[in-house]
């Protein structure tokens, strides 16, 4: 018996059969009909050739890819998993950004390319023998290994394991949490092993945060070039050699920069399948890196013609620019191109304020965020023509569990502000945000109804600037916003420069909470999603109030006219504003 155990363990030391995994993956890996364009045995790419050979290069312990969408990566990442578990049994670790990418890779490719597949089948579902099979969705043992998919949301996922081959998908969809990054706590889960493999893949997002654009920078860099038909000389595929006559998109092609000779869409496939990887840092020994635009992709929908007209359709809005910037170009999104910088804001402001309001502004709402030590509350006035006026921000400290805490804000928010017309006007609408301090929210909004003064609470995804939520919440309703649209729909009219004004009375740290998130997009089950992510280091409640202030103004209506003739006769007082209703969202389309 113990003869046995130490041949079963001299057996897992030695080297395994040396596989080609270009060459297995070409053979062996069948892709299912189902969410594939091309199923059947797999043809690799020369490019996904080159970066198979890394992965089984036993010189090199670290992959790279930065990737643009429409190149294949996931192929590769299915081949290596299947490669790895038929040919080197080995303990893998799998982290995707989410639970739901998890599952998502588990289920909807890993399981289906494996059942697909007769090398393969069968490997994930059977249990190393006499052992009781503890196998589930995300967690597979298999005969000399185990493979775990995990989500880099849950740093608990990243304990108490240790493996031999990691492969990180979509780094820069992954964020730091309480234990730090859930990059450095997976790559220490492999540092018992000597013979160690990480493997990094990830669409770029942000240039200035970026992880794989990171890894990349200490790699041995290498580059994909073809060969110019007309002069010889080799060169990487960039955008800014993609050319096509004015108007014609479609008929894209690319410019030899040695030579200025043309190189129709027609010959891309032949030069790209006799193109080649060049390392661009060959002091740099185990750290292979690559980069990938969908310029060199050979499928039809990345054609040159078809990326340009991408392009065109692109270039006026940031919010797709950068969409196209990081999936088709696989580049970072410069920060600087977001267009809104803060001291540009601030030199925008105008001598008006809470206490000299602009003539045009015939109604005011408030948005309020509620914070461990204050309550900050931004008024924003608004005109015929919805143009919002930033008129003032103010800062009530002290804890929301004190009384006197909301005293304050409730005698700010019953404040009339002088009209130039000789009337004033009060606040028509309030939105208090209830993430923070729930109950005392709620305390205070639910008895405060009739002054419209509401609790609400932001949500992210597609969803309306806002609605009522579906049941009433301890004894009232709270209002849900869409604080992803509402921050989309804020930005681009900061990015516009007109449509947003603002008091000279704002510090500057309220323009720097005003720009501190930026919209990033990350890519959700194979998707380019846009989310909102804050920039280290900045507080956003300004970001937050505006936000609300804006949001509440939808479920205002205001009678222009009879406003109007209200202030200019004081007397008259102003008509009370009708009951909320929410406002079709063709106010922020229109807007936009």
């Amino acid at each position: 018996m113990m003869m046995t155990t130490r041949r079963k363990a001299l057996a897992r030391l030695r080297p395994p059969p040396k596989t080609n995994l270009a060459d297995w993956m070409e053979s062996e890996i069948r892709l299912p009909a189902a969410g594939n364009a091309v199923p059947g045995r797999i043809r690799l790419f020369s490019f996904q050739r080159g970066i198979a050979d890394a992965i089984s290069d036993d010189k090199i312990t670290r992959v790279s890819v930065v990737k643009a969408a429409r190149t294949g990566y996931t192929t590769l990442l299915i081949g290596m998993v299947a490669s790895f578990i038929a040919n080197d049994p080995s303990p893998i670790l799998v982290v995707v950004p989410t639970e739901d990418d998890a599952r998502t890779l588990t289920t909807g490719t890993l399981e289906p390319v494996f059942a697909e597949s007769p090398a393969i089948a069968g490997l994930l579902s059977n249990p190393e023998p006499g052992r009781v099979n503890r196998n589930t969705m995300l967690s597979r043992r298999f005969a000399g290994g185990s493979l775990k998919v995990v989500s880099a949301k849950a740093p608990r996922n990243l304990r108490a394991l240790t493996v031999r081959i990691l492969a990180i998908d979509e780094a820069d969809g992954m964020e730091s949490g309480s234990e730090g990054s859930p990059i450095a706590l997976a790559e220490r889960r492999t540092q018992t092993f000597p013979n160690r493999k990480i493997i990094m893949g990830s669409t770029p997002v942000h240039e200035d945060t970026s992880h794989v654009l990171k890894a990349y920078a200490t790699s041995d860099k290498r580059i994909f070039e073809i060969k110019c038909p007309h002069c010889g000389e080799w060169h990487e595929v960039r955008w800014a050699d993609i050319h096509w006559p004015e108007g014609e998109p479609e008929k894209a092609y690319w410019a030899c920069p040695s030579c200025g000779g043309i190189v129709e869409h027609e010959q891309k496939d032949a030069l790209v399948a006799a193109g080649r990887w060049r390392i661009t840092a060959p002091q740099v020994k185990g750290h292979a890196g690559f980069r990938l635009s969908a310029l060199i992709s050979p499928v039809e929908n990345a054609s040159w013609g078809a990326l340009a007209a991408e392009y065109v359709i692109a270039k006026d809005d940031p919010t797709l620019m950068q969409v196209f910037v990081n999936t088709v170009l696989g580049e970072g999104w410069s920060h600087d191109g977001d267009g809104i910088d803060e001291t540009a804001l601030q030199a925008r402001a105008e001598p008006f304020g809470i206490e000299m309001l602009p003539e045009p502004v015939l109604a005011i709402t408030a948005g309020v965020d509620v914070g461990v030590d204050r309550v900050e509350v931004s008024f924003v006035g608004w005109d015929r023509a919805d143009q919002a006026y930033v008129l003032g921000h103010s800062v009530i400290y002290g804890s929301p569990d004190d009384t006197e805490t909301w005293r304050q804000v409730d005698d700010q928010l019953k404040l009339r502000f002088p009209h130039p017309y000789g009337g004033s006007l009060k606040i028509d609408a309030v939105a208090v945000d209830s993430g923070f301090a729930m109950e005392k929210v709620y305390a205070f909004c639910f008895p405060r109804t009739a002054r419209r003064i509401y609790a609400t609470k932001g949500d992210g995804g597609r969803r309306p600037a806002i609605q009522k939520s579906g049941s009433r919440a301890k004894g009232g309703w709270l209002w849900i916003v869409g604080v992803d649209g509402l921050k989309t729909h804020l930005f681009g009219r900061l990015q516009r420069g007109t449509s947003v004004r603002f008091s000279d009375t704002l510090p500057a740290s309220f323009y720097e909470q005003l720009v501190a998130e930026r919209d990033v997009v990350r890519m959700v089950r194979g998707q380019p999603t846009h989310r909102f992510e804050r920039i280290p280091g900045r507080r956003a409640e300004a970001l937050d109030c505006v936000v609300y202030a804006f949001a509440i103004r939808q479920i205002v209506t205001v009678n222009w006219d009879a406003r109007e003739e209200a202030l200019r006769n004081p007397a008259l007082d102003i008509p009370p504003t009708p009951r909320p209703r929410v406002i079709a969202s063709a106010w922020m389309n229109g807007h936009s």
